[in-house]
């Protein structure tokens, strides 16, 4: 199981989201701490990959040799690539 390390942009969304979505996207970074590459998310670049939530999407990276799961960004799928 990897651990989940948040940016600070990552943590601000999630405060300013209402709980059921809140709920939504930490049951989907719950499922990538166990398997971080499910069959939704797409490779970016070598180091970033991104997962939609609805209209949400979450950027984050993975680092093998510290066991971590880096949470980058989450946004709008409009903003995100801002």
């Amino acid at each position: 199981m990897f651990k989940v390390d948040y940016s600070n942009q990552a943590l601000k969304f999630l405060k300013g989201c209402d709980k059921i979505l809140v709920r939504r996207i930490l049951d989907k970074i719950n499922i990538l701490k166990e398997k971080p590459f499910i069959s939704d998310v797409k490779i970016l670049s070598s180091n970033f990959y991104r997962v939609r939530v609805g209209s949400i999407c979450i950027l984050y990276e993975v680092d093998y040799r510290d066991n971590l799961l880096g949470i980058v960004k989450i946004d709008k799928r409009s903003k995100v690539y801002d």
